[in-house]
């Protein structure tokens, strides 16, 4: 299994409105580099969801329930969306300034490049930010 961290802006989709639909495809990504981490992305992965701009944290965990196909708002077939449904709340959310102040997330691809929307997360990363929040 492999783990992974989406982004997004809470105003314009939180956790909360993932959690009503219950399933839902990641589209709207227009980063090759998030295009490619989408594309690489395997039925059963679990995903960090990271509420962008507002909050700057991790809020909870989702599951890839189907693997890339084209993204159905995009012109070009170029662009790639994956089906996830939330798993659960995070006890506490985890915060960007949390996790940047602790040495053990050195090298961790949210620490280096924050702008990235898609982006792979290492086992020891993942378990770190699970144990952080509770």
């Amino acid at each position: 299994m492999n783990y992974w961290l989406v982004k997004t802006e809470p105003g314009t989709y939180s956790w909360d409105d993932f959690v009503k639909l219950g399933r839902d495809m990641w589209n709207g990504v227009r980063n090759f580099q998030a295009r490619n981490n989408l594309k690489a992305m395997k039925d059963g992965d679990e995903v960090l969801f990271y509420h962008s701009v507002t909050g700057k944290e991790v809020v909870g965990i989702a599951k890839v329930i189907k693997e890339h196909y084209p993204d159905p708002t995009a012109d070009e077939p170029i662009w790639k969306v994956v089906d996830l449904v939330p798993i659960r709340k995070l006890n506490k959310p985890v915060g960007l300034a949390e996790i940047k102040a602790d040495p053990r997330f050195e090298g961790f691809i949210l620490v280096r490049n924050s702008r990235l929307s898609v982006m792979p997360v290492g086992k020891e990363h993942y378990d770190l930010i699970l144990s952080l929040a509770e």
